[in-house]
């Protein structure tokens, strides 16, 4: 008997056809919508898709509020959602942005529909896409640092995240990150550090070859700018951030690196977990790696 072929994801949406975008729909589901809920719709529609869990933790304060919202969302068509195909037990939904709402967020940026970039079928396609799972690993690590912030009431922040397509049109002929971020933390002393970095999200499937060469992009793009970013490597295992960076060594751009921490770590990418490359020693916090690399604070990155 031949075996069925297996699914790289499997799409459940709505089965009935999205209504005809008409100006009374659109104005009523703008009248629905709740600033939390234009966030989430913005932060869904520039990284490409987020799961229940990422919403959450950034948005909600209980799974039950944020599933909830999120269905009304999905009715409304705001939102589209699919589960990837896994062999054994089921994954979080994945939600991408609807018709609906892709028509609110074109208007309120003065725009058409045509102008805002928004095609269904290629937001949909994230789901057969085999960066899916780099994709989700990215803003899984975006999603932590905005609920670390959360959870602390001393002004803690992710102030910028910028996704890998915004990055690229800035400066994708010299270096491709996989985001831009902005992180502030008050230090004991109350005063406000804040770390400007590219992030390299790592999953293990690239040679360290490559990984490595990526500083020589970066190192060109410091020049051309006239301003330093530290780059950041993600990665999935001590044995390959050790291996990395033996390959590195002292680059001549600031990098360090450190391990994916477990989902249930309660400060993640902001906590204790990052080592400068080229030093040894204790591990430092995200926003201690500000002092340490001497950043500036509160700039805007720099385009060639």
């Amino acid at each position: 008997m031949t075996q069925p072929t297996k699914t790289v994801n499997r799409l459940r949406g709505p089965q009935a056809r999205p209504p005809r975008m008409t100006p009374e729909l659109v104005a009523d589901l703008a009248y629905r919508l709740t600033d939390r809920d234009r966030a989430v719709l913005a932060l869904v529609w520039e990284h490409k898709v987020l799961t229940t869990d990422q919403i959450t933790t950034m948005f909600f304060r209980t799974p039950e509020r944020a599933r909830q919202r999120l269905n009304q969302l999905y009715r409304l068509y705001a939102l589209q959602r699919f589960r990837p195909w896994v062999p054994v037990g089921s994954r979080p939904w994945h939600w991408v942005l609807g018709p609906t709402g892709a028509h609110v967020l074109a208007i309120a940026q003065g725009k058409s529909l045509e102008e805002f970039g928004y095609r269904q079928n290629r937001c949909t396609a994230i789901a057969l896409s085999p960066r899916l799972g780099h994709q989700v690993g990215v803003n899984d690590f975006f999603a932590r640092l905005h609920a670390h912030a959360r959870h602390r009431t001393d002004g803690t922040s992710v102030d910028e995240w910028w996704s890998e397509q915004r990055c690229a049109a800035l400066w994708g002929d010299l270096a491709r990150p996989d985001a831009f971020g902005r992180w502030s933390e008050p230090g004991p002393d109350g005063t406000v550090h804040t770390l400007d970095f590219f992030l390299e999200y790592d999953n293990g499937t690239e040679p360290l070859a490559r990984v490595a060469a990526k500083l020589g992009g970066y190192a060109d793009l410091a020049e051309s700018t006239g301003t330093t970013t530290p780059i950041l490597f993600w990665l999935p295992s001590p044995k390959r951030e050790a291996n990395l960076r033996e390959r590195l060594g002292a680059p001549e751009v600031p990098v360090a690196t450190a391990v994916h921490t477990p989902s249930n770590s309660p400060e993640g990418p902001a906590g204790p977990v990052w080592q400068p490359a080229g030093t040894g020693g204790p591990r430092h916090r995200l926003a201690a790696l500000a002092q340490i690399w001497g950043t500036p604070r509160n700039r805007e990155p720099e385009t060639p």
